[in-house]
Parts: structure tokens; sequence; C-alpha cells
């Protein structure tokens, strides 16, 4: 299957495990080292790595091929359709590999050995690969194809001449992150209005080896959802429409190009709220929201997108359609694939909706606004917020003084509740219940 780039909003992932131990599994990291059993036909050909088949290991073990990722000039590489993503400025993205070497030989073929941690007592060696840095720009895969006019001509087909970009300065705009580190040089941006037209511009790309690079609202902090070269950038704001809403059971199916502000708006009229509260929540897309799993404000009262949402639609990047656009809060048939996409930050598809569980809107909210002279007095004033307000605790949100004073520095009208001494960190409670005069007594409590 082909691997897309982050969707909307992202993090970096500073490293992964890449190829499943061979002997012994998780046990093998856990446990003393004892050298594995060799068979004799093995003797001669060592540990060392094989390069990537679908050859089968010993009888009953079935081990897929890994990704050769050797020649990869970004985080993704794709047999289809691929992209590439920045690396921070002020970091360097690293992988790790899990590889047996036999003692006597040198490292297995293949794997880049820079800054390698050798060990003639361990066969599974730890091996960290970098991709790119400030010093080391990030090379294009050449095994990706060039736009050309043809390709415009077909997505033109597609889309129509509305869903097509050219012009430079709309293009710059998506070229660049929120934060305006990461710029890009792409040189075309898609705009699909529909599930059918996503999958035809990625059925497309895959069978032109163009590399494309998902997008939402663009309000990620780490340049996940910009081009590093010329990639294809397919933007789901087109895509934000509100297909239903169950008033009794609170249950939201929408597109994945819906604003996230948008979305609570809606729903709080029908008198309930939407489980995800951001910062960003002006301009940053449901779609976005899910790939990144997002937390948010309320994430300590209902958890992340994997506890609300109920069912995805989601485009692979051969075009195929996933449609797992269930509303059922309880569903035991089979295999959940919605939470393999939940998080995965666009690498396995682009989400085009979704179905997502929403809390009913209680009558009664209260904030209060904390200051603690050390940061272990935030954890204690944690401890006793779940204890003594219990079920009614929606949010805790910890920032130190730093936070305060850029705040105040750069925000027209934000002033400090608490400036009569120079507290160190503070600490922003919000609680939501049924009883306005019940909820103000517990508060009183803590």
């Amino acid at each position: 299957m082909a691997l897309l780039s982050l969707l909307s909003h992202s993090r970096t992932r500073s490293s992964v495990l890449r190829e499943p131990l061979r002997q012994g599994g998780l046990r093998a990291l856990l446990a003393p080292w004892a050298p594995p059993p060799v068979h004799p036909h093995d003797r001669a050909a060592g540990h060392a790595c094989t390069p990537p088949s679908t050859e089968t290991s010993p009888p009953g073990h079935h081990r897929p091929p890994p990704l050769d990722r050797t020649r990869l000039g970004s985080r993704t590489i794709s047999y289809g359709v691929g992209s590439t993503n920045h690396t921070l400025a002020s970091h360097r993205r690293s992988y790790w590999t899990l590889c047996p070497q036999h003692p006597s030989r040198g490292p297995p073929a293949g794997i880049a050995t820079k800054e390698a941690q050798h060990s003639v007592n361990d066969p599974f060696e730890v091996q960290r690969r970098t991709f790119g840095s400030a010093a080391e720009p990030i090379q294009r895969n050449p095994d990706f194809s060039v736009l050309n006019s043809d390709d415009v001509s077909y997505f033109k087909s597609i889309l129509g001449d509305t869903g097509v970009v050219q012009d430079k300065d709309r293009v710059a705009v998506a070229n660049v992150d929120w934060m305006g580190k990461y710029k890009g040089a792409s040189q075309l941006l898609l705009l699909p209005k529909s599930t059918n037209e996503v999958s035809k511009v990625l059925a497309y790309c895959n069978s032109r080896r163009l590399a494309v690079v998902p997008q939402g609202g663009n309000t990620g902090l780490v340049g996940g959802s910009v081009p590093v070269h010329d990639e294809v950038i397919v933007n789901l704001g087109g895509m934000d429409k509100i297909i239903s809403f169950d008033n009794v059971n609170g249950i939201l199916t929408c597109e994945a190009g819906c604003v996230l502000e948008n979305l609570s708006t809606f729903v709080e009229n029908e008198g309930f709220i939407m489980p995800l509260d951001l910062g960003a929540k002006g301009s940053c897309q449901i779609g976005g929201n899910i790939s990144t799993n997002a937390g948010g404000l309320r994430f300590i009262r209902y958890g992340s997108i994997h506890g609300n949402v109920l069912g995805l639609e989601v485009v692979l990047a051969n075009g195929t359609v996933l449609d797992m656009l269930t509303t059922l809060r309880k569903d035991n048939t089979g295999y959940d694939l919605k939470h393999l996409f939940v998080g995965s930050e666009g690498s396995l598809g682009i989400v085009t909706k979704v179905s997502i569980l929403t809390p009913a809107k209680l009558p009664s909210t209260n904030v209060a606004f904390l200051s603690c002279n050390d940061y272990m007095s935030c954890q204690k004033l944690l401890l006793a917020a779940r204890r003594s307000l219990g079920e009614i605790l929606s949010a805790f949100e910890f920032m130190d003084r730093q936070c305060i004073d850029l705040a105040m520095t750069h925000l027209e009208g934000v002033h400090n509740p608490l400036p009569v001494s120079p507290y160190k960190f503070y600490v922003l409670i919000e609680t939501t219940g049924s009883d306005e005069s019940y909820d103000k007594v517990y508060q009183k409590h803590l």
C-alpha cells in the first residue's frame, strides 16, 4: 500500500521501531541476552539482514517484508503515492532499526551506519539513521515523477478549473506553515469537493508516481502539512458539509473539511458540545484533528479523538475508498479498522468523512485561575482537583510565568488576573455540571 504524508495538524515523531525482532520478540528486549539457536544451514549466512522480500520465516511465523527506507528523502516512502516532510531546524529526526547482526560481521547490507551504536555482545544492533537537518537539506526522492501539463489537464477534467489552483499567490499560502518557518515548492493546489474526487486524484497520482501532501486547516506547528519539494497539495477545505445529526444520541456525521468552530456552533444550537476544543478551532479542520488524534482543552474530561470517533470514511493512496462510517456506539463485529487511521497523521490514507459522538451541553460552567510557586504544587493541585471535583472537572490547563508575560506583551487587552506576586506557574481550572450552586461549593473546597 502506498503511504501518504501528514494531514493538517501534525506531530513530530522522534523515533519508530521499523523491523520486528527475528528471535524472541519483545522478550529479547526485556530479558538478559542469550545467543539464539542457530541451525546448521544458517551458520554460513550468519544473522545479517536480508533485503525486503515476501519469503516466509521459520515454519508458523510469517514475517512481512520491511519497508526499504534506505533511499528515502523524507519521512515516508511510497510504492505509488508518497510525500516528504520537514525536519525541525533545531532537531535531527532519527529513525531506529532493530536488526540482527553477527558479532564477527560488519553491518547488514543496505542499512545506514552513521552514528550507529556497535556492540559485539548484542546481536540486535540498534542503528540510528538521520534524515535531514538544518545543515543537511532533504533531497528529493528521484523515484517520484515531476508534474507536467498533462497531469494538470487531467486534474481539471476531474475537479474543474476552480478545483485546480496554479496561481502563485494562492499556492504560496499553502506552501507555508502557520508559523512561517517551513516553506515548500509545490506548484499545484487541488481542491476536491467529494470523496469520489479525492479517490480519482489519488488513483491517478498513484499511477503516475506523483507525491501528494494532504492538507486541512494547515494550523500545525511542525511543518507536517506543507510540502518539502514540489508535491501536489490536496486541500480538503472544500469538503465542509454537515451530513446529519442525531439529536437523541448526539452523533454528528460530517465531511473532513469542516472547521471545528463551525461544528461546535452547530451542535451547541442542538444542545450538545464538541468533545474537542482547541486554540486553533477557528481554522483547524476535523479531518486534521482525527489524523493527529487531537486532545485539546477538554481532554481530561472527554479523552482523545480515539474515544469519541464512531466511524470514518477513508481514501487509500491507490484510490480505494474504505467505508467505515458507522454510527453505532457499541460494535463488536470484527476488527475496528478506524483506529488505525486515528492518529496516523495521514500516513495510511486521507480521511474524508467522520461520525463523532458529542456529549450533552451542561448548564453550569465555572472557571478558576490559580497560581503556584513551584511545579510540584501544580501536580498536587491536579490530584486535589480530581479528588474533590470528580466528574465535573472538564479542563485543567497549566502554564508558566513566561507564557503569561508573552501573552501580555503580544496580545492586546490581556492582563494577569493575579498581578500581586510574580508566581512561577499558573493553572486554569474549568468545571461543567448540572447545578451551578453545587459546583461552586465543590470549587470552594478545592
